[in-house]
């Protein structure tokens, strides 16, 4: 079964399950012994920290070893802040950060500090000069991923490091996308990562603190992992973390050039062979493995159970599958479409032809997840799609042009913008439809709907039991 979700969680590398093994039977002992199975114990894991930080681009006694990529980023955060809390309180993140980091900026804002969020462009990326624009006198700490974790789009860290360096402000990163491909470039202070997104055992994170980076570790303190990573270190799984981040480096180059291949036939395969789709994320500066895209008319969640049902396993941002019925904070940052959305991330070794049977599987499932849904044909005369789709029409006050209104109030993703499809098939030029909606998904959808349709957004108000979203035909 093709498993195309490495960027949630890479399978177990060759190399990794190796070294865990072997490191079973010598690794067992508590290092900070000074008896012979100690000994061994630390003598394994000093060379798994040595490894790791060339990997990473650190001193080995920068690097400490977690329990999970969110506690190095929890840590990473907290403790920078608390070291800085002279200078200020002040946060700036981006808006498309890891869950983890959010949450972390949350609790920072919630406990009386301050954050700003930096927007990102539809690719979503930030401004390097945004970013710059953010950072005040009483800024602390600044965080920026190297990568996105959902669209695959790498963020311009090195220039945000510069920024961040002449302001004198240290700067966090997030390189748990992307520290598989290669050490993350420029100047950066904190970084954190997990193994199991590059082929190693869940369990094991990375926290690197540069030399001079005013850090003060949180909660009780303790002997170990220089304070930061409190509790037992689970050495065999430290060394196959290790083990398979050298194992994937000596890779990547060849594996990188390879599976970008195949992201790139995805990219230009899927909006040929299935119609509406919008593909998101920078097309040049992103990660090699990853592709995500969105299909016009379609339910996220019937979609992915219907690709699990073909042997594909995808994920997705779509508030479709979300059980909040939001989409995710990514896409809503990008302004792009995010139902029907599908992540596809390629692990190591993926053969081209599962790529090729993915994108023969994907046409006919979504046009039957459409069928089923009722999405928008041709309309039979003027008028006739709007009348079945139920709408009422009117005549707009001051203007002469004829009004529609849709009532999709207590109806999902996608049937407001399939109504609004629907409806607008009918509706003369210059004509509005209103659609009536209380899915939030609609806010992020209806407008990305206008910008492939080259319809005209007139904006939203709110309304009994949801919101009202306007929208004038112009073509």
């Amino acid at each position: 079964m093709p498993y195309f979700d490495a960027a949630s969680s890479a399978p177990l590398h060759p190399v990794a399950r190796q070294a865990l093994q072997a490191s079973l039977d010598e690794g067992w002992a508590d290092p900070a012994r000074l008896y012979r199975e100690g000994r061994r114990a630390r003598l394994l894991l000093d060379a798994a920290r040595e490894a790791a930080a060339e990997a990473v681009g650190c001193r080995p006694d920068e690097l400490s070893f977690t329990g999970s990529g969110t506690q190095a980023v929890h840590s990473g955060i907290y403790g920078s802040l608390s070291g800085r809390r002279r200078v200020g309180r002040h946060l700036v993140v981006s808006a498309v950060e890891h869950s983890s980091v959010l949450h972390s900026a949350a609790s920072h804002e919630a406990a009386g500090g301050s954050l700003t969020e930096v927007a990102v462009d539809r690719t979503g990326r930030v401004s390097p000069d945004a970013y710059a624009a953010a950072l005040r006198p009483d800024t602390a700490l600044a965080a920026l991923q190297s990568a996105n974790h959902e669209v695959g789009t790498l963020q311009p860290v090195a220039e945000v490091a510069e920024a961040c360096r002449a302001a004198g402000v240290p700067l966090f990163v997030d390189a748990a996308q992307s520290l598989a491909w290669g050490p993350v470039e420029g100047a950066w202070s904190i970084l954190a990562a997990s193994a199991h997104k590059w082929g190693g055992p869940a369990g094991v994170g990375l926290l690197a603190v540069r030399k001079g980076v005013r850090f003060a570790p949180q909660g009780p303190p303790d002997e170990r992992e220089s304070g930061r990573a409190p509790g037992f270190e689970n050495i065999p799984a430290i060394v196959a973390a290790a083990a398979s981040l050298r194992a994937v480096r000596a890779e990547a180059e060849a594996e990188a050039a390879r599976l970008r291949e195949l992201v790139d036939l995805i990219r230009a395969r899927v909006v040929e062979v299935v119609p509406d789709v919008e593909v998101v994320g920078d097309p040049v500066r992103r990660l090699p493995h990853l592709v995500t895209f969105s299909c016009l008319y379609v339910d996220g969640e019937t979609l992915l159970h219907e690709l699990d049902r073909a042997e594909f396993s995808v994920s997705s941002g779509s508030s479709c599958t979300s059980s909040t019925l939001t989409p995710s904070h990514v896409l809503r940052a990008m302004g792009v479409l995010s139902e029907g959305n599908v992540r596809v991330s390629l692990p190591l070794g993926t053969p081209a032809e599962d790529v090729e049977r993915f994108l023969d599987v994907l046409t006919w499932l979504v046009t039957a997840v459409r069928t089923k849904l009722g999405a928008p044909v041709a309309a039979s005369g003027p008028g006739a799609a709007a009348r079945d789709a139920g709408v009422e029409a009117g005549v707009e006050a001051g203007t002469g042009a004829e009004e529609f209104t849709v009532d999709s109030l207590g109806r999902l993703c996608p049937i407001p913008v399939i109504e609004l499809a629907r409806a607008m098939e009918g509706v003369p030029v210059g004509g509005v439809v209103t659609v009536l909606a209380d899915d939030e998904a609609a806010r992020l959808d209806i407008p990305a709907w206008c910008e492939m349709r080259d319809q005209e957004y007139l904006g939203e108000h709110p309304v009994d039991g949801g919101t009202a979203y306007r929208v004038r035909r112009r073509s």
